[in-house]
């Protein structure tokens, strides 16, 4: 679609919340502050808004945060690295003023549930400024700044989001894990662990010596690891620092993780780029 077809036609959003009932609060209190926003289109969990972001390009997108399979955090990170996006993200969150905290830079925006509509026609009005101002990509490969301001951000609620759940429910790191070898179950120690990477089903599990699974996705194994030793470098991916031999750089902009003593080599996605990043 030219840049003047574009233009010429209403904004379009997309809804992503797991109740109904919410979205349909969302829709009609939308309708109320802002008649000329089309809904394109609306999901149920964190895939089915990539999937439909993806399909539809949504100028703007209200993900709620808490969904089943994909978190909107996680459904932000891949929507932001599709290549036909240039839309805003707006988060619909229940958290406390700590993790909200992480949101006010600027970047993007918030909702507070329930939604009040007067902080919705704020948003509105920023979204349309913000949409308004957009730049086109100035180089193949290069992230927006907008965009990496918004991976910062996203880093930063991540962070707050599992800062709570450990606060929560403390425990010591996980030590052990019981996976699969063939038919066999065996205990492997974490330390021993030079990466964990994710399929649809299983995360395979990879020594020096052996690659095992296990049914835990790595939503839920990251928390249960020790950061200091494991750091995620992609949705699907966990590396444990001590394995990495060297991080290098593509044609594309994109970082690539070497794994000492082992061929694989493992992608970092762009909203984990910061980590390598030299100061």
């Amino acid at each position: 679609m030219t840049d003047a077809a574009a233009s010429s036609r209403p904004l379009r959003a997309l809804v992503a919340d797991d109740e109904r009932l919410l979205r349909e609060q969302l829709k009609s209190r939308l309708a109320h502050v802002w008649p000329e926003l089309e809904i394109c289109g609306e999901a149920r969990d964190g895939q089915e808004a990539v999937d439909k972001a993806e399909d539809l390009q949504p100028d703007v997108v209200f993900l709620d945060i808490r969904m089943p399979g994909l978190t909107g955090l996680e459904a932000a990170r891949e929507i932001v690295t599709l290549p036909s996006w240039r839309g805003e993200v707006v988060f619909v969150t229940a958290y406390d003023e700590y993790a909200v905290a992480a949101f006010e830079q600027g970047a993007l925006d918030y909702l507070l549930k329930p939604v009040e509509p007067e902080r919705l026609a704020q948003t509105a009005q920023r979204v349309k400024a913000r949409l308004k101002a957009k730049l086109p990509r100035a180089v193949p490969g290069e992230a927006p700044a907008d965009e990496t301001a918004l991976d910062v951000l996203l880093e930063k609620l991540v962070n707050a989001q599992q800062s709570l759940g450990r606060a929560a429910h403390p425990e010591p790191p996980l030590r052990w894990i019981q996976c699969t070898v063939g038919s066999t179950t065996k205990l492997v120690d974490v330390k021993d662990v030079l990466f964990f990477r994710s399929d649809e089903k299983y995360t395979r599990v990879q020594t020096r010596d052996q690659e095992a699974l296990i049914r835990t996705p790595i939503r839920e194994l990251l928390p249960r690891l020790d950061g200091q030793q494991f750091w995620q470098i992609h949705r699907g991916a966990i590396v444990n620092l001590g394995a990495i031999a060297a991080v290098t750089r593509d044609e594309t902009g994109r970082q690539r993780v070497h794994i000492s003593g082992h061929p694989e080599v493992l992608e970092v996605s762009r909203s984990f780029a910061h980590l390598f990043r030299a100061s």
